[in-house]
């Protein structure tokens, strides 16, 4: 029986009393205080952990940062779960539970349509079955070590307040649960997680069948425009893998490009269940936890790497800045993990970027090599259209097959157990357009006008096929890269690293250099950019992927740099079909542009350049719209005071500038109007609009409190024009053609209009009236950071509406607004989504920059705090240098850190 308004709203009564009593906020209580306080760390003295050889020391300093020595590896990676437990164990149990389907359990039946999801896909199965069946016998060995350190911190701490608040608050509504013991295969399933998010183009195969619903195939492809290869360039050199010129050894020719949908046309009942079920699957995506990030879309990163003979400290040097959604606890934690004697029983000596739950350094540098990530984009999903022919049958080839059947018991805290049945094809795709019901009846008709038998049960669905669903042997990567003595280590550990495909690039003391790994499908008909038709068996994918020999990748390039920022990595002459999807360069030129700028004239690159180029906040097309924007007339002198404000503006997205304040509202408006308007009606985004009050500005003794309209959007629409890095080639395509049918829209006056300059006008006009409600009339108050906000919320609460926290809890734990400069498509990638609004939903979640003159000079910095605990001194003490563009000191020798040194904690056997 579903509870009531009035319980409800006495449980979220009980809940914010409890925050409250526990925070102590705004009192200081001294039992709130010390129930808080007994789940930090201990960080100093000396703690027991069963199992170690000998004695492992945890150095942290000022900012929580933990560095390990150890004398063995198994000790290494005790410790190493030991103390992440410590700082995240929250955190790493609901992502657990995440990835296993099974959050129902901690948060009770608002999480059951996930966890049929996550079941469908059966993310931990897979991760269960590489642990058994494919990972070396040296990282399971690194894994259990790991697990046993986070349970012998479970041991003593088994739940509630001295665990962490957040079980505080998870007992007020589920106080039977106790978190379980810790699994080498609950620290594998994560990288399913980070498969999922960065997964490439699952979602646009869905956008463009919803869309050719309605535009032609020709329309779409403007949307979707071809990569500028000769403006930007590709990571390799055309063609080549290593430097050479790439000729298959079959001579072969390159992959042809198809077009293989099997959406968009047939008859109308066909069309309209294709573009249900593809609907349906989209909401299902839409509803997953926000930790799980955006998948794929709008996801970017950057690294570049210098070589040594253009460097100011003649050694190389690397960047690097992924591009995630922002959330708190971070998703990065950093830490060092050091044997104090290098040897075969011990044979770490790593520091880096980590994740919470998962042993081992997944970015950063050992004595040796450094790396760095960004996501190589490569097309590793596939939507198959099944036609479905009864409970247990489908279609292949006119012949009738059989599903794999299994059933998923999801257990529901505070409720009764669901049952689902999950449907998976012979290629092990599983049917994720199944509802969580027993009923699973997905429709009647089969899309391209080709009804499937109907036998009451009938129908069609949509499979997917994803390279993460195979196991892998990422983990075993991950422990190679972190020993990796040189490039041939490293192209050996790249060679294991199946999912996410990233690209991976690395420096050196005199090399640089790039490799494309990741477990790539080889297509047979089709070209992944449409759902495929699943009963004709030429368009599954073949029994061998991309062979890791024939990967792009590149060593000590005569340029003398490498730059990946999620550009095509090879141009069409390349021999496999990686995808149709890329990101379309525009921050890959905006560093090369530098870079080339600095090495002029015999030029040198430093650290320093290294860290204020991650800073660059620069709009690259409005260098080619803003002065388009002036030449138009305007005879409104409201409007005309606001184009003025672009007239010597330096195209830099500072937070403080109105310049760009009015242009992304321009760009914002001129997104709606030539393309939004035009998608259908249930594809569009729904506005929502709140009145706020606006807090007066400190620095201004004059200023007031005032109340202001905030808009954003309950639900920002399916293919809609968020204004990434692909709407800025679009509008940039079309900018060429004034008389271009985009710009025909609808004024409002609701009258239709035609022209460029007409549009434009409109653009600004509205965009003046919008601003002017949300900021003010005065446009001397506008700033860009006022409209560009982050707010770091907690994210393994969940959402205010299916949580067990309500919105004044949320306010507790949540950090900011911070005003941000940057924007979508600059290397300052602070993204936004325009069909949506102004609110930042992208970052970069962390920066570094590694000296391989000088380790000890590296900087590095993350958002957040290496604490995952609400009112921990380290849970954001780096947003604020982070906001700033500065990066900490990062120690990394025996006497630097010992130098760093705040707390020292001895773990001794016992």
């Amino acid at each position: 029986m579903p509870r009531s308004k009035k319980f409800r709203r006495a449980r979220l009564i009980v809940i914010v009393l409890v925050v409250l009593l526990v925070a102590g906020a705004g009192y200081g209580g001294y039992r709130g205080v010390a129930a808080v306080r007994a789940s930090f760390p201990e960080v100093d003295g000396s703690v027991k952990l069963a199992g170690l050889s000998a004695p492992v020391d945890v150095k942290r300093d000022a900012n929580g940062i933990p560095q390990l020595y150890a004398d063995t590896s198994e000790d290494l990676f005790r410790a190493q779960g030991y103390v992440q437990a410590q700082d995240r164990f929250w955190e790493m149990d609901v992502r657990r539970h995440i990835t296993a389907g099974r959050l129902s359990e901690m948060f009770g039946d608002s999480q059951v349509e996930t966890d049929s999801m996550i079941r469908t896909m059966g993310w931990r199965r897979t991760a269960q079955e590489e642990f058994d069946t494919v990972l070396s016998a040296d990282t399971k060995k690194n894994l259990q070590a790991y697990a046993d350190g986070v349970n012998a911190w479970l041991a003593e701490h088994p739940g509630g307040s001295s665990a962490s608040l957040e079980y505080g608050l998870l007992g007020v509504v589920n106080g039977g649960y106790e978190p379980e013991r810790w699994t080498p295969v609950d620290s594998v399933s994560w990288l399913k997680a980070m498969a999922w998010d960065l997964s490439g183009n699952l979602q646009e195969e869905i956008d463009r069948s919803l869309l050719a619903q309605d535009f032609s195939r020709e329309k779409i492809d403007e949307l979707y425009p071809d990569y500028p290869y000769a403006r930007n360039g590709t990571i390799v050199k055309t063609g080549t893998v290593g430097g050479t010129a790439y000729k298959p050894a079959d001579g072969s020719a390159p992959a042809a490009g198809g077009t293989g949908t099997a959406a968009g046309s047939g008859t109308a009942q066909g069309t309209a269940a294709t573009k249900a079920v593809l609907k349906d699957v989209t909401d299902r995506i839409d509803a997953l936890p926000e930790l799980l990030g955006r998948n794929g879309q709008g996801i970017g990163s950057n690294s570049w790497v210098v070589a040594g003979s253009h460097t100011t400290t003649g050694k190389p040097l690397l960047a690097n800045d992924p591009h995630l959604g922002p959330g708190l606890p971070s998703v990065w934690y950093q830490m060092g993990l050091h044997c104090r004697t290098l040897s075969p029983t011990c044979q770490y000596d790593v520091s880096g970027f980590t994740f919470a739950g998962m042993p081992g350094v997944v970015i950063g540098h050992n004595k040796d090599i450094a790396w760095g990530l960004t996501n190589l984009g490569a097309d590793v999903t596939d939507l198959f259209l099944e036609k479905v022919t009864g409970p247990e049958t489908y279609l292949v080839d006119g012949k009738e097959e059989k599903f794999e059947l299994r059933k998923e018991t999801i257990k529901v805290a505070g409720g009764e157990d669901r049952t689902i049945t999950v449907r998976t094809t012979r290629t092990g795709a599983p049917l994720i357009s199944d509802p969580s019901t027993e009923q699973q009846n997905v429709g009647k008709y089969a899309p391209n006008g080709d009804s499937a038998p109907d036998r009451g049960t009938g129908g069609y669905g949509v499979a997917l096929q994803w390279t993460a669903l195979i196991p892998g042997k990422t983990m075993d990567a991950v422990f190679a890269l972190d020993r990796a003595k040189g490039w041939e280590d490293f192209q050996k550990a790249a060679a294991d690293f199946a999912v996410p495909a990233q690209n991976l690039v690395y420096a050196d003391a005199k090399n640089i250099g790039y490799q494309a790994p990741g477990y790539i499908p080889v297509r047979g008909k089709g070209d992944g950019r449409y759902p495929a038709p699943g009963w004709d068996s030429a368009y599954q994918w073949k029994k061998d992927p991309v062979p890791f020999s024939a990967l792009p990748w590149s060593l000590n390039p005569s340029s003398g740099y490498i730059v990946t920022a999620n550009q095509a990595v090879v141009d069409p002459s390349y021999k496999y079909d990686l995808t149709h999807d890329w990101e379309y360069g525009t921050r890959a030129k905006e560093i090369t542009d530098q870079i080339e700028a600095r090495l002029k004239n015999n030029g040198k690159i430093s650290p320093d350049d290294m860290q204020e180029m991650q800073l660059d906040n620069t709009s690259v097309l409005a260098k080619t719209l803003v002065p388009m924007l002036l030449k138009v007339e305007i005879d409104d002198p409201y409007v005309r005071e606001a184009q003025d404000l672009l007239k010597d503006w330096n195209y830099h997205q500072d937070a403080d500038s109105a310049a760009a304040a009015y242009y992304n509202g321009v760009w914002r408006q001129l997104l709606t109007l030539a393309f939004g308007q035009k998608f259908p009606a249930d594809l569009r985004a729904e506005e929502n609009c709140l009145l706020v009050r606006e807090q007066a500005d400190p620095t201004k003794p004059d200023s007031k409190s005032r109340i202001v309209t905030e808009c954003g959007t309950r639900d920002p629409g399916r293919a809609q024009p968020d204004g990434g890095d692909r709407w800025t080639e679009v509008v940039r395509q079309q900018l060429e053609k004034p008389d271009s049918g985009w710009w025909t829209y609808i004024d409002s006056q609701h009258k239709e209009q035609k022209g460029l300059d007409n549009l434009l006008r409109e653009a600004m006009t509205n965009a003046r009236q919008e601003l002017t409600s949300l900021l003010t009339k005065d446009i001397t108050t506008w700033s860009w950071g006022r409209l560009h906000k982050l707010e770091l919320r907690e994210r393994t609460l969940g959402s205010d509406d299916s949580s067990i926290a309500s919105g004044a809890v949320h306010k507790l734990l949540n950090r900011g607004p911070y005003r941000l400069s940057g924007g979508s498509a600059a290397v300052d990638a602070a993204g936004w989504n325009a069909a949506a609004g102004y609110q930042v939903d992208w970052i970069p979640s962390m920066r570094m920059v590694i000296d391989l003159n000088d380790l000890d000079a590296s900087r590095w910095i993350t958002v957040g705090g290496a604490s995952g605990h609400a009112f921990h001194e380290n849970y954001n003490d780096q947003t604020d240098i982070w906001l700033k563009g500065k990066l900490l000191t990062w120690a990394y020798s025996p006497d630097a850190v010992e130098k760093a040194t705040r707390h020292k904690l001895t773990l001794t056997n016992g």
